[in-house]
């Protein structure tokens, strides 16, 4: 009943009471004022009264006084508090509060507006039409040619034009933000953005869509440049994904397509490995690399270690006062309350060890510790943070100059990390058979371990190389950590790798090797999360953390790292050794297409 009211307008007329008699609109509006106060009343004494019993139950908790001895302002309170509900609910009646509770759809609404009007029509007709004649025509007969109500109040009695049916249609256009409304507005953004009136970095947080933001941007960038950014994919991203995670202030992306190498059979399981890059050859040869490692039975791995490193660096007055430090740090009494100290700042970080080094009164603190299937670089700068904040009170005139110090070494190619190692530490080996050296490396034994020998250790030693023992570890390396979401930039230590060969059994076989003492890699964080990287990561079966075993996942990752490496290796090696490094490239790494044709389309 109460919907059929609202849809229909208001009218100076005089209503029917219950009994029969006529009550004015003049009268029930007069009542209003004095209806509002005692309202008004009723809610503040039941706010007031309901705080003063809250109080004092909390006092006689805080007192361990008994909760059921009530005194009387108590009592006084609770028959205010009741007494206010009371007055509260009859006022709004209990039929609005089960609408607030159990609202009806608007298919409902318009079925009980239909059964309301006949149930009028019939009351009408049983009271001999005395209240049938107060009440409004059905909808159809009551809508004014021009007005009609549209006020949910009844007493309201202010008519709202209505335009012509015709009329309708644009009108609820209107209602809806047309396109051409939008393009306005974004083309103001770009201005304003142009102009340098807003910030370019602000966007999404002042429009709060993502893709918006990133289309708005790559225009005004291509204003303010003149350059045009066409063949830069902008569709097709979620950018709320990469949004405070990956990279700021997008215009788009860079497609990169990924191949597959394998299987490769590692520790007796097979992996089909995701390699994202665009120079040709490189998934053919390391494709080829795993077809001479299954083929002779398989390659294995050993984790050495596994400990992600941060080193600030501190100052103290004199070089004396540093000594001091690096004494306490190193000393093993103190390593178990460092620890508990440094683990606090997660669930998985666990503190390994803390190695110092002083130069002059500056000293460097290298924590290493195990981050779980996270990469880690944020989780032990928390730890360390923690660490530092810990031994201030000790060591009050420590001046911390920087979270980082450069002695952690990250993306730096750096002896400290070669030597002690920085994420994991891997070695990986297989023994290819002369047979398929032979048929499917089309090289030798022989041939194989001397190019080694003068290549990547003696040429290696001549260039004064750091790390770099090898052909091209850093290609598969970098192919992998792009297609899996890892830190491009950490291939710097992460490519790390000395390659041995060996001819064994007589010289018939090949004893190849690898090893990796600074693989940095994540199986959560990062860009590990965005959907492509998590398809490649869920392809290899180490997709997430591993709640069983927390580490494992990435611990896994690493091997296959190193396993990729060693095909990688064994296969260039042996197409430099056969003369075929040149033939392949021409044919696997040059396009047939007409260069002026495709610069022109």
């Amino acid at each position: 009943m109460e919907v059929a009211k609202r849809r229909h307008p208001p009218t100076a007329q005089p209503s029917a009471s219950a009994d029969g008699d006529v009550v004015s609109a003049g009268t029930k509006n007069s009542s209003l004022p004095s209806a509002c106060l005692a309202n008004t009343a009723s809610i503040v004494v039941f706010f007031s009264v309901l705080h003063y019993l809250i109080s004092r139950w909390r006092e006689k908790i805080r007192s361990s006084s008994p909760l059921h001895v009530v005194t009387l302002p108590e009592l006084a309170a609770v028959a205010a508090l009741v007494g206010s509900f009371v007055r509260l609910l009859g006022f709004f009646g209990l039929d609005f509060v089960w609408s607030l509770l159990f609202r009806p759809n608007s298919d409902v609404w318009i079925g009980d507006d239909e059964e309301d009007q006949e149930e009028l029509k019939k009351s009408g007709q049983q009271h001999g039409g005395k209240v049938g004649a107060f009440l409004p025509p059905p909808p159809e007969k009551a809508v004014h040619p021009e007005y009609h109500c549209d006020v949910l109040d009844c007493e309201k009695t202010e008519l709202v034009k209505v335009s012509p049916p015709k009329e309708e249609k644009v009108l609820l256009e209107k209602t809806v933000k047309p396109e051409e409304t939008a393009a306005e507005e974004d083309e103001e953004i770009i201005r304003s953005v142009v102009q340098g009136k807003t910030p370019s970095y602000s966007l999404e947080k002042k429009l709060g869509d993502c893709a918006r933001a990133a289309a708005i941007r790559r225009e005004a960038v291509q204003r303010i440049t003149g350059k045009s950014l066409t063949g830069l994919p902008l569709e097709g991203l979620d950018y709320e994904s990469i949004l405070g995670q990956c990279c700021e202030m997008p215009i788009g992306y860079v497609q990169l397509p990924v191949g597959i190498a394998g299987p490769l059979v590692l520790d007796s399981v097979e992996y089909f490995v995701p390699m994202a890059t665009t120079e040709g050859c490189l998934v053919a040869s390391t494709n080829r690399g795993c077809k001479a490692i299954a083929v002779s039975g398989g390659a294995s791995s050993v984790l050495l270690r596994d400990g992600m490193t941060r080193a600030p660096v501190v100052r103290f007055g004199s070089a004396k006062r540093a000594a001091e430090l690096k004494l306490f740090l190193e000393c093993p009494s103190n390593f178990e309350m460092l620890s508990s100290v440094f683990n606090s700042s997660s669930r998985f970080a666990r503190l390994q060890s803390i190695k110092c080094a002083i130069a002059g009164k500056n000293l460097y603190l290298r924590f290493s510790c195990s981050t779980g299937d996270a990469m880690g670089m944020n989780m032990v700068s928390k730890g360390v943070q923690n660490v530092l904040d810990f031994l201030q009170a000790d060591f009050p005139d420590m001046d911390v100059i920087g979270i980082s110090g450069n002695y952690c070494s990250d993306k730096k190619p750096a002896a400290v990390n070669w030597i002690e190692g920085r994420g994991k530490s891997v070695v990986c080996e297989a023994v290819i058979k002369g047979e398929v050296v032979a048929k499917v490396l089309k090289t030798s034994v022989e041939s194989l371990v001397e190019l080694n020998m003068l290549k990547n250790l003696t040429g290696s030693a001549m260039a004064g190389a750091l790390g770099g023992f090898n052909a091209h570890a850093s290609n598969i390396v970098s192919a992998i950590f792009i297609a899996t979401g890892q830190d491009p930039a950490q291939n710097v230590e992460s490519s790390h790798c000395i390659t041995m060969m060996e001819a064994i059994n007589e010289g018939k076989d090949l004893h190849v090797s690898v090893t990796m003492p600074s693989i940095e890699v994540g199986t959560v964080g990062g860009g590990t999360q965005l959907s492509s990287q998590s398809a490649c990561l869920n392809l290899l079966g180490v997709k997430g953390a591993n709640r069983e075993a927390p580490g494992s996942n990435a611990r896994l990752l690493a091997t296959i790292v190193a396993g990729s490496v060693l095909a990688g290796e064994l296969s260039l090696m042996s197409a430099l050794a056969a003369g075929q490094l040149v033939k392949s490239h021409m044919k696997y790494n040059r396009s047939n297409k007409d260069a002026s044709v495709v610069s022109s389309s």
